[in-house]
């Protein structure tokens, strides 16, 4: 385990030059957590023989509170119709989904994420969860708390800035 010391070195500021609550300072980590978690994403993908952004719908899928839609997961991922189409059709393929019609309109569509390929991801992604379990093992219920509270206000923030404008 390293100190706070080592940390603050590691991301090349020292706690008297640049301190916690910097923004600067917050823009570092946020640019190098995102890195890592792309980079094992990026990893996912080239194992599964799957392009980022199928990686990327396959996040979506499993977050959404209710079965996605193919047209909510376009709003969600900014992409064309025919590219989400494109996008479901290889992970059904290759088996990380699969398409239901279930509602009494049958024009309807529900995207689940199956189980197996649950388990694919769970198992790949487990050296994330560790080191997840490790991060959060180095703080208090408060401030894990107040993490979960500022990660959900950033994603809030996030949600609200409009794509960027092609």
């Amino acid at each position: 385990m390293t100190s706070a010391e080592d940390r603050s070195t590691r991301s090349g500021a020292s706690d008297a030059e640049a301190p916690l609550a910097d923004l600067q300072a917050f823009a570092v980590e946020l640019r190098r957590m995102n890195g890592e978690i792309n980079r094992m994403t990026h990893g996912f993908a080239v194992n599964q023989q799957l392009h980022p952004t199928d990686v990327s719908a396959l996040g979506a899928i499993l977050d959404a509170p209710e079965p996605l839609t193919p047209g909510a997961l376009r709003e969600h991922l900014g992409l064309t119709s025919g590219a989400v189409t494109a996008c479901l059709d290889r992970l059904e393929r290759a088996g990380h989904v699969r398409r239901a019609r279930e509602s009494a309109d049958r024009r309807v569509v529900h995207v689940y994420y199956e189980a197996s390929a649950r388990t694919v991801a769970r198992d790949y992604f487990m050296p994330l969860a560790e080191a997840t379990a490790r991060a959060r093992a180095r703080f208090s219920e408060g401030e894990l708390t107040t993490v979960l509270r500022f990660l959900a206000a950033m994603n809030e923030e996030l949600a609200e800035v409009p794509p960027a404008r092609r």
